[in-house]
């Protein structure tokens, strides 16, 4: 089963097909199968960019779109995540893509369900699709992994992004850093060492900024935006003392003036827009791989 729930299941052979894959959709390459094919999206968390990102995605291929609310469906009744699917699957879905805010969601639903899981984020848990498109990023500026310095800033210990990107670009030769206010760093995460913001900005060639996650914290976060911009984000004199060369990243959404001054959210460096962009291919990357049967699938150009 071509499910896709964290990185660290994909092989380097698998991250190389998708990476692949995807450049080819952005230059054109379409693929389909040659009948009708429902994919269902469940999105249990607020999302515009991952959401409407697949929905693109499985349009551009080609598949029927159904999309699920949790708040006007059987869920309000009490129906459990693995019946949703269950009956999804009975109606005609051939693959479901799930956003929930539980922690690894999916554990409960493996060995369980006959068509393709896409995790489209799970609480502080794992983000694939925006790690592959992370990647697909930073291969196309770079044109490599190995060597390079990654610098994740932000509230690392919510993120599944930093969760996911610092895993993936250790087993491909980076070398990753974090920086973080104290109360968001996270010891459970074993793949970069912590250092001084301005260290980490002016040694790395990616500066990856992460979204400050209130929704997530138990307490408030102790800072004003404005003494989080001075102490933790990417200011105008700070993006100066950048390394030749070296570029932004954000996951998105992004809080103007606090993680990034607003003046830098589409400056030259800045890969935000690129990554939107590169989120569309890489997740009819994914969708192919999920759907593919040799003899179903139509390459068409």
């Amino acid at each position: 089963m071509n499910h896709l729930l964290t990185m660290n299941e994909l092989t380097i052979t698998d991250l190389d097909e998708i990476l692949e894959d995807a450049e080819k959709f952005k230059n054109g390459k379409q693929w389909s199968i040659d009948q009708q094919t429902f994919i269902a999206n469940l999105f249990f968390e607020p999302s515009t960019r991952t959401k409407f990102s697949f929905e693109v995605a499985e349009r551009k291929m080609g598949f029927e779109v159904l999309n699920f609310e949790a708040e006007t469906s059987s869920v309000q009744k009490g129906e459990t995540l693995y019946d949703t699917i269950r009956t999804l699957q009975a109606i005609g879905a051939k693959a479901v893509v799930i956003r929930h805010p539980q922690d690894e969601y999916f554990k409960e639903l493996q060995g369980k369900v006959n068509i393709p899981i896409i995790n489209a984020g799970d609480g502080c848990g794992h983000h694939p699709t925006q790690s592959l498109l992370d990647l697909l990023t930073i291969k196309q500026q770079f044109g490599r992994f190995k060597g390079l310095k990654i610098a994740i800033v932000g509230d690392i210990r919510h993120s599944r992004v930093a969760r996911s990107n610092a895993e993936v670009l250790n087993r491909l030769g980076a070398e990753v850093v974090f920086s973080a206010p104290n109360q968001w760093q996270d010891s459970t995460n074993p793949y970069g060492q912590y250092v001084h913001i301005d260290e980490a900005i002016e040694t790395s060639d990616v500066v990856m900024l992460l979204r400050i996650q209130h929704e997530r914290h138990n307490e408030a976060m102790g800072l004003s935006k404005k003494d989080y911009h001075a102490l933790f984000g990417l200011t105008i004199e700070r993006e100066k003392r950048m390394k030749l060369g070296s570029i932004i990243m954000h996951p998105a959404p992004f809080n103007r003036d606090v993680e990034i001054a607003s003046e830098l959210v589409e400056c030259e460096r800045s890969m935000i827009f690129k990554q939107m962009e590169n989120g569309v291919f890489i997740r009819m990357a994914v969708l192919k791989r999920a759907l593919q049967v040799a003899k179903e699938g139509v390459v068409v150009c």
